[in-house]
């Protein structure tokens, strides 16, 4: 007999969210309700209506249809979500921002596994979401704009929560072979399985791509283990994570809308780039009822990375290895109080050891000196205490309230020779350096009616400097000023509806962020700039009848400077590079039979500048994906998809090198192709 904690988890694993639509199955679409349960924003399993802020999610039934072989076929379905693909398994991220990069890039998005950052705070990577196991997991929820007291550093603009599949009730056996094109194969298999108070699930999937481009292609490897054990008062989650990723990289291809000549699109300018990287992450997330109303929460977990890479979209194309390791302590107490309140307060612990090295073994390019840029390792320290609480102060009015602390301390050393290596590589020397920082959140929620709320929240995210940006700023001898912990203000009004036929959700945000770190187009950092971020987001799903439906996401937004600085041509109120004022995903669904699912994507992407006087641009692309899925009998599946249907011409990326024509830079999207694919389960 299962617990009441067993089936509620097992519940909440399986259920649908707003703007997914599900398979058909015995009941049709319109009477499957959509609104569902998100755990990121508080910890714990919260009605979507009853949420201060905005959550967007893909269910685990929509990874499944979807069966991506990158990342950003399934993110970039949310609202103001915008993922641009770089070569092979790199990405970069925008969540209410513009497409960011460098420490920025890695430093404003918080990403997670089961509510553990998949990196330590200041040891980010901008493609990290290549070291999750996304193919096979139970649901990818995104919070955008800043995350709530219960999140810290990173959680800037955005988080992404990779969810981990729950176990399953009975015995299931999976295997999965898909193939598609430039030699690209990928096998998946589990196994899961309930015995009494324990469950568990093994996931693992391996892709061999010979790459779009020539020169080109990748192996990875990902593993993911989750034993559950629920008892009557105590239950425990574990969970181990392993991802490998060996790529041979291509680089940018460079000239004035060079994607639309075949000739050159498919070349690699940088054959000699690569990127090795290994991650292995383990947690015991323990909960403990102390009574029908209180529980405490402990997850202990360690984690180690390693990467080295080629970084051939700099002009010395230095080789850079690092890795960390690090140790923590998740802990909260929760205590539901009388009239429908709730607070919880813990703290985070996390210490970790990380080293770099940056060695160019090319000959003097550019400038650039041959030998060692930086060798030198970090110690870094974070404590932080919060306070989150919700309070039913009217029947149909909930106030959240919450405030966090952040204590992080860096204790650096350097192993080079000299402070000072040649007009661009100031090392700094040997040194501690301690950051502090509040982050307080205030949100009401107003029911309206039993299917519709609206809600106003306010948030802060902050983040200290991503340790790069302190101790491997590659800066001309004429700048001064170092990067500051980061910070951005939050204001976002919205209405959603949930449950039966039409649900919708209406957001519209402001947030200002100031002592932003960046490298402007001509290769200059800016340790204190300014931004201004105002954006409207629309989310919808309708089914017409149980055989067709409709969903869609639509963003418009602006991220521009508010500040002037003269040297870069930056002036108040210009548009950050890569930053598209209109984006949008919209599926049309159509369910031939309860055992079939077919899915025709439009993806829209906006005209964006390139550089900073916005003098130069990408004039945007509208690609089409048809998928299908259908469910041959109770063992096999099998599903296919064609990618850019109409075999447009496109970048998934368009960058700026900061001069003349040629200067302009592109990854260069993929020809229509044919992927194909079948499950068998036993």
């Amino acid at each position: 007999m299962f617990s009441k904690k067993q089936l509620t988890l097992m519940v909440a694993a399986a259920a649908t969210t707003m703007w997914q639509p599900a398979f058909a199955e015995e009941t049709s679409v319109n009477e499957v309700s959509l609104g569902g349960m998100v755990v990121t924003g508080t910890r714990s399993e919260t009605p979507l209506l009853e949420q201060a802020g905005n959550t967007g999610k893909v269910s685990e039934e929509e990874v499944d249809l979807i069966r991506p072989d990158h990342v950003t076929e399934v993110l970039n379905r949310i609202s103001g979500v915008n993922i641009q693909r770089g070569n092979g398994q790199e990405h970069l991220t925008s969540i209410r921002s513009p497409v960011l990069t460098g420490g920025a890039g890695a430093g404003s998005f918080l990403y997670l596994e089961d509510g553990i950052p998949l990196r330590a705070a200041g040891f980010a990577n901008v493609n990290g979401l290549f070291e999750v196991n996304y193919e096979q997991a139970g649901g990818i929820e995104v919070v955008r704009g800043p995350g709530s007291a219960l999140y810290g550093s990173n959680a800037v603009h955005g988080m992404v929560n990779v969810l981990s599949r729950a176990p399953s009730l009975d015995l299931e056996r999976e295997i999965d072979i898909s193939v598609g094109p430039h030699d690209l194969y990928q096998t998946k298999a589990s196994i899961s399985d309930t015995v009494g108070n324990h469950g568990y699930r093994l996931s693992v999937n391996g892709t061999s791509d010979g790459g779009y481009a020539s020169d080109s292609g990748y192996d990875q490897q990902k593993v993911s283990f989750r034993h559950d054990y629920y008892g009557e008062k105590d239950s425990f989650k574990t969970l181990f994570s392993y991802t490998n990723l060996n790529q041979e990289t291509a680089g940018y291809v460079y000239g004035y809308e060079i994607y639309r000549d075949e000739s050159v699109s498919r070349t690699n300018p940088d054959p000699e780039a690569y990127r090795d990287a290994k991650s292995y992450r383990l947690s015991t997330e323990w909960i403990h009822e102390l009574s029908d109303s209180a529980s405490f929460t402990l997850t202990p977990y360690v984690r180690h990375t390693e990467m080295e890479f080629l970084m051939h979209f700099l002009p010395g194309q230095a080789t850079e290895t690092n890795e960390h390791s690090s140790v923590g302590l998740l802990s909260s107490f929760t205590k539901q109080l009388d009239g429908g309140h709730k607070i919880i307060v813990g703290t985070d612990f996390e210490y970790t050891e990380g080293e770099l090295t940056e060695i160019q073994y090319n000959p003097t390019r550019f400038s650039f000196l041959q030998g060692t840029h930086y060798d030198y390792d970090v110690d870094a320290t974070v404590i932080a205490p919060y306070v989150h609480s919700e309070w039913q102060v009217l029947e149909k009015t909930r106030v959240t309230a919450g405030v966090r602390y952040e204590y992080t301390k860096y204790d650096y050393t350097n192993h080079t020779d000299s402070l000072t290596f040649g007009s661009r590589y100031l090392r700094p020397d040997s040194r501690d350096d301690t950051f502090h920082n509040v982050s307080p959140k205030l949100g009401v929620v107003q029911q309206l009616t039993e299917d519709t709320a609206t809600f106003v929240n306010y948030s802060r995210g902050s983040r200290a400097p991503q340790t790069t940006d302190l101790y491997r700023a590659q800066v001309g001898p004429s700048q001064t000023g170092r990067a500051d912990s980061e910070k951005i203000d939050s204001i976002e009004v919205g209405l959603r509806k949930v449950g039966q036929g039409l649900q919708y959700e209406i957001v519209a945000y402001q947030m200002r962020k100031r002592d932003y770190f960046f490298t402007d187009s001509d290769n200059e950092n800016v340790p204190n700039g300014k931004t201004k971020h105002t954006g409207l987001e629309l989310g919808m799903f309708y089914p017409f009848n149980s055989q067709f439906d409709i969903a869609a996401n639509l963003t418009f937004a602006k991220h521009e400077y508010d500040f002037d600085k003269d040297s870069s041509g930056i002036e108040k109120g210009d548009y950050l590079v890569t930053a598209p004022r209109q984006m949008a995903n919209v599926r049309l669904g159509w369910n031939p039979t309860a055992k079939t699912r077919t899915e025709l994507e439009w993806v829209h992407m906006g005209e964006y500048y390139v550089n900073d006087g916005n003098t130069a641009k990408y004039d945007g692309h509208d690609v089409f994906t048809l998928r299908a899925s259908h469910e041959l009998n109770n063992n096999v599946t099998l599903y296919g998809r064609i990618h850019n249907l109409f075999d447009t011409e496109y970048a998934e990326r368009a960058d700026f090198g900061g001069g003349g024509d040629g200067d302009y830079r592109y990854f260069v999207g993929e020809k229509r192709y044919v992927h194909v694919g079948a499950s068998y389960r036993f």
